[in-house]
């Protein structure tokens, strides 16, 4: 108990001081924790320590909380928005990856089937725990690369149950056939997310509500975390990660009104814990063999570096910019935290030899080292290979706007609008999903985004539920209504002013309630009469 104490003290000691020297280089404390794995290995010998079992499970809950923190911002809503991002991007990401790294591994390398297979799975993913934690502090994740990163690295995290499905399959601890295992999986996956949206979301809801009419901030901390650990429980106990228990947990909590709140209070506990996580991954380096091997590890991580940069350019480019593709390649192109759970099992079950895997965790080890040096310039590295820079602003995170007018559209309307509001002397922000509206109102010297205001995403970074009023002006019926119900969603306070120029559309947008409608015909008509009126005094 005393030895566990010093740890515990050194840990804390050690990592406080190093995190605060290196926030004065604006360096991620992701390094710091790294650093204190590695001399709390070799300060007190605890490098057997470092693959328990026990210690093990401490630090997965680092990761738990991440991916609560991930559900909380990926509601079922914005899962829909994002589907192609996720299951598009992601599921070409992955695969693609999968068989080029596979296939350097056996046909290059001659590394067995198996071995090359248990290889390319854990090189196909990425850091979730460094990328999200810097997209989410610098506001990039709700940039257009930032977005297609966090929809690969989401399928990236889901991926991993089907790979630990394979792996458990492929090592023969059993004696089960795979339509077993695939039935059983199937069959679990069913009850879980059964659970978890039925019965499992009125406990939850109910809970929350509870702990937070008592008035106690304690007791409804406790509640997030009972809420967290059990959910991780029950999908630990039907045999998946207990990250993806804790993912639903966040997306089911995503949808209430409780959001905001349990996203702050949870902060301090995934910091702390995944600050323990990378404790832990320091404490796996072998720094003898990472200076043996120092030109090997380079090697290889500068391979999987620019192979997956690559892919992921290739995969973003097909359906937007390759500068966004190359800056979303950039900061995915590392190797990620799930890696070591692969590689132990795989090693475990004589999938792959324990030399290459001490190999290879260095190697993992090393582009985690590297990738929070390197991914603030990402944007920078991409513009200078390219040679392009974006002249056109996308939206990101418009931090202490308040009562700020935004307008949805720079057409004909939306230019007439901005005019008067100039006239009155009032501010206000453009957002247009249209490239050439956009340069159009840069010219002008505008304050002006390119978004789509049916985004989930565009709505948080523009503050709407903060905004005075949203004014569409577009001419399309369908993306108007789906702009104001994208928008009701977040919030039913939000004042919004659409322009109508039939009776379809007006009865279409009444249904919603909140937004005021404004009839082209009508307020036409209303001003001719007007200036008919004023023509009869003039002459009278």
């Amino acid at each position: 108990m005393d030895n566990i104490l010093l740890y515990v003290v050194f840990v804390l000691g050690v990592s406080t001081v190093l995190n605060l020297l290196l926030k004065r280089v604006k360096i991620s404390p992701i390094i710091g924790y790294i650093f204190t794995g590695i001399v709390l290995s070799y300060m007190f010998d605890l490098h057997k320590d470092a693959n328990s079992h026990e210690l093990e499970h401490i630090s997965e809950f680092g990761i738990v909380f991440l991916m609560f923190t991930i559900g909380l911002e990926i509601s079922l809503t914005k899962m829909r928005t994002m589907k192609m991002l996720i299951f598009g991007n992601g599921l070409a990401q992955v695969v693609l990856t999968v068989v080029a790294v596979f296939s350097i591994s056996h046909y290059i390398f001659f590394i067995d089937y198996l071995s090359s297979l248990m290889i390319a799975l854990a090189f196909s993913l990425s850091s979730t725990a460094v990328v999200l934690t810097y997209l989410k502090q610098s506001k990039e994740i709700y940039a257009s690369y930032g977005q297609r990163a966090t929809g690969i690295l989401i399928f990236q995290d889901i991926a991993v149950i089907p790979i630990l499905i394979l792996i458990g399959f492929l090592s023969k601890e059993g004696n089960d056939s795979i339509s077993t295992i695939l039935l059983h999986t199937f069959g679990s996956a069913f009850v879980v997310l059964l659970v978890m949206f039925t019965v499992g979301r009125k406990i939850i809801e109910w809970l929350l509500h509870f702990s937070a009419t008592s008035e106690l901030d304690e007791l409804f901390m406790a509640s997030v975390l009972f809420i967290v650990t059990a959910t991780a429980l029950l999908a630990h106990f039907m045999g998946f990660t207990y990250s993806l228990g804790a993912f639903i947990a966040g997306m089911i909590i995503a949808e209430t009104k409780y959001h905001y709140k349990v996203e702050a209070d949870i902060a301090p506990f995934k910091d702390i814990l995944l600050g323990i996580f990378f404790v832990v991954v320091g404490m796996k380096v072998d720094a003898v063999m990472f200076v043996d091997k120092f030109a090997l590890i380079l090697a290889l991580f500068a391979m999987v570096f620019v192979l997956k940069t690559v892919i992921t350019l290739v995969v973003v480019a097909i359906t937007y910019k390759p500068l966004t593709g190359l800056k979303a390649g950039l900061a995915i192109a590392q190797v990620g935290e799930f890696s070591f759970v692969i590689f132990a099992l795989a090693s475990a079950g004589n999938l792959l030899d324990k030399e290459l895997v001490s190999l290879l965790v260095l190697v993992v080890i090393f582009s985690m080292l590297v990738t929070p040096f390197f991914i603030p310039h990402v944007k920078k590295v991409a513009e200078y290979i390219i040679r392009s820079k974006s002249s056109i602003p996308e939206v990101s995170d418009l931090v202490g706007r308040k009562d700020h007018i935004i307008i949805c559209g720079y057409g004909v309307v939306g230019k007439f609008v901005t005019q008067h509001l100039d006239e009155y002397g009032m501010e206000y922000i453009i957002v247009d999903n249209s490239p050439k509206h956009v340069k159009e109102a840069l010219k002008k010297h505008e304050e002006v985004y390119l978004g789509d205001m049916s985004k989930r995403s565009i709505i948080e970074a523009l503050h709407v539920k903060d905004s005075a009023t949203i004014i569409v002006t577009l001419d399309n019926p369908d993306k108007k209504q789906l702009i104001c119900e994208a928008i009701l969603e977040q919030t039913k306070e939000a004042n919004i002013i659409v322009k109508v120029v039939s009776k379809e559309e007006r009865v279409r947008l009444k249904k919603l309630k909140s937004p005021l409608v404004v009839d082209g015909k009508v307020e036409v008509a209303r001003v001719l009469v007007e200036r008919a009126m004023s023509c009869q005094l003039k002459y009278r």
